[in-house]
């Protein structure tokens, strides 16, 4: 059996609800539960539960300093055909280094790794044909958004579970501590 895991941060209850409430106003938009908002550290994909639990002990071994770090602005994936509303974050040399290492902890567990370039964000919503002139509205209105300031003190292997009707449930499978 497979397991389709990542690593993210997760977000302070406050600033996610105050994400939620920027949440509206595009149509064709399939806005994410508050509960699934996270930052995305490393992406692993499907993989098997041998293959999972050396991941777990790789990440395990992953040591990285707590660091500060506040959400900015939005975009799209996807370009002329856009799929992912996004909320950037600021790029702290900590951040980029813990992404390194989770990808790093990624490859001696045998985790093929995505090869484009890190881009910090929270996805907000996955977008099934969008109104464009709203989508770009909500984009230009958020642009200039900054989130406070929050610590990150650890970070997490997530799974994704398919949800039948609604969106996947993320379950926090382990918590590794920065120090």
């Amino acid at each position: 059996m497979s397991v389709r895991l990542f690593a993210a941060v997760t977000l302070p209850e406050d600033l996610a609800e105050r994400l939620t409430q920027l949440m509206q106003g595009v149509p064709g938009a399939k806005w994410r539960p508050q509960e699934n908002l996270h930052l995305t550290l490393a992406f692993f994909g499907d993989i098997n539960e041998a293959v999972a639990r050396e991941l777990d002990a790789e990440l395990e071994e992953v040591r990285a300093q707590p660091f500060e770090i506040a959400l900015k602005g939005t975009g799209v994936f996807g370009g002329a055909d856009p799929h992912a509303l996004w909320m950037g974050a600021t790029r702290p040399p900590e951040l980029l280094q813990l992404n390194k290492a989770c990808l790093k902890a990624a490859r001696r567990a045998g985790v093929e790794t995505e090869k484009r370039a890190y881009a910090p964000h929270v996805t907000l919503a996955y977008l099934r044909d969008p109104d464009r002139d709203r989508l770009a509205r909500f984009v230009q209105r958020t642009a200039l958004y900054e989130t406070p300031a929050f610590r990150v003190t650890s970070f997490s292997l997530f799974s994704s579970w398919s949800g039948k009707k609604g969106p996947n449930d993320y379950v926090e499978e382990a918590v590794y501590p920065l120090n």
